[in-house]
């Protein structure tokens, strides 16, 4: 089943169990992928929607940040709901020796030395790690493996 079905499954479910808040997330969820579909004339398929999927949970852990910061928990802790729900779409993540090992052999495979080769690296390894790892945990990778 693709993602995006599973998704709208998900959406009836939460509908019948009159689980508000999950249903509430899945609609913006929905509503962010179609309004993808609708701008750019196509049909996702499973990695671009969860490079959606990826984009809004990114957008809530800045919420969550900015609304600890500023002493708003009630907030934080709806935004936190939001992303535990929105991560149960994200395929397993890689760990930090899984990111570190890809990382080291992407490298390797492009001959690249020095931090001035960073770009063709991320390229790459975003083309390869993309929702697998956090990009901001890839490119701490990077950025170590390119100081050595």
């Amino acid at each position: 089943m693709a993602l995006k079905d599973q998704i709208t499954e998900d959406m009836k479910s939460a509908m019948r169990a009159k689980d508000t808040a999950r249903l509430s997330t899945i609609r913006l969820l929905l509503a962010a992928i179609k309004q993808k579909e609708v701008d750019e004339r196509i049909t996702l398929d499973d990695a671009q929607v969860v490079s959606v999927v990826d984009k809004l949970v990114k957008q809530r852990k800045d919420s969550i940040a900015a609304y600890t910061q500023a002493g708003r928990q009630d907030l934080a802790d709806v935004e936190s709901a939001e992303m535990a729900v929105l991560q149960g779409y994200l395929p397993q993540r890689l760990s930090q020796a899984e990111v570190q090992a890809e990382v080291d052999a992407l490298v390797a495979e492009l001959g690249a030395a020095g931090p001035g080769d960073m770009g063709k690296v991320m390229g790459a390894a975003k083309a390869r790690l993309a929702g697998k790892a956090e990009m901001a945990l890839v490119s701490a990778a990077v950025k170590q493996a390119l100081s050595r």
